[in-house]
């Protein structure tokens, strides 16, 4: 599985980015797609995930209700709409990739280490 993000950019406290992430190759059944971020000097954290068929989504508690994923499976690419953006938002965002077993997805799905595909980063910048 290969997965391409994009999207970033540098946007005033309050605005709105989408980021893409297009996924290409072997792709399994079942599988989750996640977004992660990585600010400097930080862990990477799980900030958004949804699975590719039965809907299941998982968010951060800290972009609840200002982020929204979803996806096309036409196109086999998913989305992340981030609205109201806060300095805080800021780092290099990634999209992962994971096929899912044995409901898999309720433990694993925020957790970088669960995660077995990985694309590269697209710079967020949250600054006025």
């Amino acid at each position: 599985v290969q997965l391409q993000a994009s999207g970033g950019g540098l946007v005033q406290p309050g605005g709105s980015l989408r980021l893409t992430c297009a996924t290409s190759g072997v792709i399994p059944d079942h599988y989750a797609t996640g977004w992660f971020r990585q600010a400097p000097g930080k862990e990477r954290e799980g900030v958004s995930c949804i699975t590719n068929d039965d809907g299941m989504i998982f968010y951060a508690d800290s972009v609840k209700g200002r982020f929204t994923i979803t996806r096309d499976n036409a196109k086999k690419t998913v989305y992340l709409q981030m609205d109201s953006l806060k300095p805080e938002d800021t780092g290099v965002y990634l999209c992962a990739a994971q096929r899912i077993v044995a409901g898999g997805f309720r433990t694993g799905a925020g957790i970088p280490g669960w995660y077995d595909y990985w694309g590269q980063g697209t710079l967020v910048t949250v600054s006025s």
